[in-house]
């Protein structure tokens, strides 16, 4: 017998697969057009040089703890760039309905094999998120070459509940963050003031909300916290509930995106809130035309597991699973528990593939924003500052929307920012590319002052940067004020 409407997920697993395979085209078109400055040949941490530094360090384990592909194809620049745009078909192909499973397995093997060769500049919550999403979502995924809409099959209840756990996960995990971090301006309420203009790469959006009343920061604020904290344990609950908390998140995401800049989080975690949504949510149409057929040899809808072993092997492994992630997602917390080391070392063990992550966005707030500013001279004397495409800089450029690319370079900006320059191997090597000229860094930055021939010398100064106030932008039309703070990086120079 058939579940009532209200117990089938069809339409929102079929959408959610089509969702995340557009994700997954974005996440690789976004790193297909810097790839070759980020690790290429000429790249600031070139592929190929950490490939061959580990043959000569490492024995066969290296193909576990560094799984890419590039081990046999070779990291060059065509193979990193064929590697992203490999990622975009198979993306596209899984949100056209063609071919999910074999889409999301090839993307997830490009995805996880760029990941261990670019480093640094594929190291985002979000990156790990997609890996772990795309993994989980194969037990989603139907076996047909061709999945239209028209008949869709209902998930399995147990990568149904994998999946909601995943959400859950994402969602407190950011709640808890920011209280056992420690950090006294989310617990006074006070985060919002400072949020909109330290973020990494704000929006003109976030001036705007910036200049919004303290009081209402603080509401704001308070609203972020009940949102992150309560709403995702209704995802567990009756069904009003579970479209409560579906509203509440997918809200908070919107309302995220639309302030700030955080490449394709806001599309992937909207994606994951697709699966609260049971098939009475949908419009009569879209039901109807999902339910009016089922493929031959597929029940409508097909049961979790048709024999004992099936349901104990599914309950094993959700099982596992939970136990895992938990452990991951109360290390974050900071919290002082004792797991089985046969948890942690199956934690361990799981690391390089990264499906099971701990997730907690912003635990502690920035409350000032030291912006790096590259210069570079012929002289010593005379200084000319490279201009990044979205990052601060020139006070007079608005903030833009980017998302949902992430210009990875932009962003790695910001976090050096938030250490010594010594500490950053790769803003080092940076300064160097920039000393040779190399046409791909270069093409990363959006002005080159050196257009004829590299600089002799670089050097990096850091400046205080904050929004303007309503008066100051009249009068000027700044977006920007800053002030400066000392010298970040010292001047190099390749040359005797």
């Amino acid at each position: 017998m058939a579940r009532p409407a209200t117990a089938s997920f069809r339409i929102a697993a079929h959408l959610f697969l089509r969702a995340l395979g557009a994700v997954y085209a974005i996440a690789f078109a976004s790193l297909a057009v810097q790839v070759a400055g980020l690790a290429g040949r000429n790249g600031i941490l070139p592929a190929g040089t950490l490939l061959e530094a580990l043959l000569t360090r490492m024995g066969p384990e290296r193909y576990w703890q560094v799984p890419t592909i590039f081990w046999w194809i070779g990291a060059g620049d065509a193979a990193l760039r064929a590697a992203c745009w490999g990622g975009v078909a198979a993306g596209l192909a899984v949100a056209a309905g063609l071919a999910p499973r074999i889409g999301l397995l090839v993307c997830w093997v490009l995805y996880l094999s760029l990941a261990s060769v670019v480093r640094t500049f594929l190291n985002f919550q979000w990156d790990m998120l997609l890996l772990e999403t795309g993994f989980l979502a194969l037990a989603l995924t139907p076996r047909s070459i061709w999945r239209p809409l028209r008949g869709a099959p209902e998930p399995t209840r147990w990568a149904l509940f994998l999946m909601r756990f995943l959400l859950f996960r994402l969602m407190f995990s950011s709640g808890v963050v920011k209280l056992t971090s420690g950090d006294r301006t989310w617990r006074t309420l006070r985060a919002l003031d400072v949020h909109y203009f330290t973020q990494p790469i704000p929006t003109w959006t976030a001036w705007f909300a910036h200049q919004a009343p303290a009081p209402l920061q603080t509401v704001s604020c308070a609203i972020l916290f009940g949102i992150e904290l309560g709403a995702p344990w209704l995802i567990f609950g009756p069904r009003r509930a579970r479209l409560a908390g579906c509203a509440l998140l997918l809200t908070l995401q919107l309302l995220i995106a639309a302030t700030g800049n955080y490449a394709f989080f806001n599309l992937l975690t909207m994606a994951l809130c697709l699966l609260l949504l049971d098939d009475a949510a949908w419009p009569d149409a879209l039901r109807r035309r999902a339910l009016s057929l089922v493929p031959p040899g597929e029940s409508a809808p097909l049961a979790p597991a048709r024999t004992r072993a099936r349901r104990i092997a599914a309950g094993a492994l959700v099982g596992v699973a939970v136990i895992l992630s938990t452990a991951e997602m109360t290390a974050r917390w900071r919290l002082e528990m004792r797991w089985p080391g046969a948890v942690l070392r199956a934690s361990e063990f799981l690391q390089p593939l990264r499906i099971v992550n701990a997730y907690g966005l912003f635990a502690a707030m920035t409350t000032t924003r030291e912006e790096i500013v590259v210069e570079g001279s012929d002289d010593g004397v005379t200084w000319l500052a490279y201009e990044f495409p979205y990052k601060p800089g020139d006070l007079a450029r608005r903030p833009v929307f980017v998302a949902p690319h992430q210009p990875r370079l932009d962003w790695q900006m910001w976090f050096a920012a938030l250490s010594d320059s010594r500490r950053q191997v790769w803003f080092q090597s940076f300064l160097a590319r920039l000393l040779q000229g190399s046409p791909e860094v270069l093409a990363l930055l959006e002005k080159n002052p050196f257009p004829e021939h590299p600089p002799r010398y670089v050097r990096a100064l850091l400046y205080d940067y904050h929004f303007t106030d309503r008066a100051t932008r009249a009068a000027t039309g700044d977006w920007w004020t800053r002030t400066p703070v000392g010298e970040y990086a010292s001047p190099m120079s390749l040359r005797p």
